[in-house]
């Protein structure tokens, strides 16, 4: 009898140690599977202007839009270009052209044999930006064309019309990567699984915006800015958040948090913004 009931004992724990397991199972499971069901993209708006990137590029508008930024140039500018690179290659650096230009290449799909530069040049992404803003400067009162009239000037596409469709997403991403509107790039992304090295991203700050004042503290990238230089700062920090494997950025009293995609309130320090990345197993 007392063996019987011993069984039994047995039996229920054992049931109750699956049933336990099996939960365990069942909640990993779903938040793996609700990880892998996050849509991954980044948001622009600025006044009724609005656009959505992939991850990938938008890290590459941040780059042509901070380049802008390093040479003075108006949002107008940064505008002119997201537009182009959207129409010559989705905004992603291309290695190859089309019927039309065979040899084109890069964002914008320059072309050596038009004197461009080699394919080298045009497929290092820093070349290509600063070559178009060569070329768009040279046009007398570029400021106040049209998106078309201006990109067609730089590019001479054999579809000129194309450029005005990507108007609004250029002028959402451009005001906000330049800082002229705070808060107005977002990205939603998965949990980072890449460990983040601050060395690194004061590496790509330096080579996209020059003169970038920035010093690592642990995990955080510390960069003293302010204004809508602070804010240019941070929402290039957000756009690259992927590749770059940021979890969390701070300035002006806001904060994006990967985890959340979306801007709030926070403590940050004025004059400065703060890149946090995520910093391997077991941190954040």
């Amino acid at each position: 009898m007392g063996r019987r009931r011993g069984l039994r004992r047995l039996a229920v724990l054992l049931l109750a140690l699956a049933l336990a397991a099996g939960g365990i199972y069942t909640a990993v499971y779903f938040v793996q599977r609700s990880e892998t069901l996050v849509s991954e993209r980044c948001t622009a708006s600025a006044g009724n202007r609005s656009g959505e990137l992939a991850p990938d590029q938008a890290a590459n508008a941040a780059l042509i839009t901070a380049v802008a930024v390093r040479r003075g140039l108006p949002a107008r500018a940064a505008t002119i270009a997201l537009a182009t690179a959207m129409q010559e290659s989705k905004l992603r650096n291309i290695g190859h052209g089309d019927q039309a230009g065979p040899d084109s290449r890069g964002l914008f799909q320059q072309r050596p044999s038009q004197g461009w530069g080699s394919e080298a040049q045009i497929m290092d992404p820093y070349y290509a930006v600063n070559a178009f803003y060569d070329a768009l400067v040279k046009i007398p009162g570029y400021e106040a064309l049209d998106i078309t009239d201006a990109a067609q000037r730089v590019q001479r596409s054999a579809h000129p019309g194309a450029y005005a469709q990507h108007e609004d997403m250029g002028r959402a991403f451009a005001s906000g990567l330049t800082g002229q509107t705070p808060e107005g790039v977002k990205c939603t992304l998965r949990s980072a699984t890449a460990t983040g090295d601050a060395a690194a991203v004061a590496g790509e700050l330096e080579q996209a915006y020059g003169g970038v004042d920035s010093q690592a503290d642990g995990a955080t990238l510390v960069v003293e800015a302010d204004g809508e230089m602070a804010w240019s700062i941070a929402q290039w920090a957000v756009a690259n958040a992927k590749d770059l494997a940021v979890t969390r950025v701070d300035v002006a009293g806001r904060t994006w948090q990967r985890s959340g995609g979306d801007w709030q309130d926070s403590t940050t320090a004025a004059g400065q913004v703060r890149i946090t990345l995520r910093q391997g197993d077991g941190g954040s």
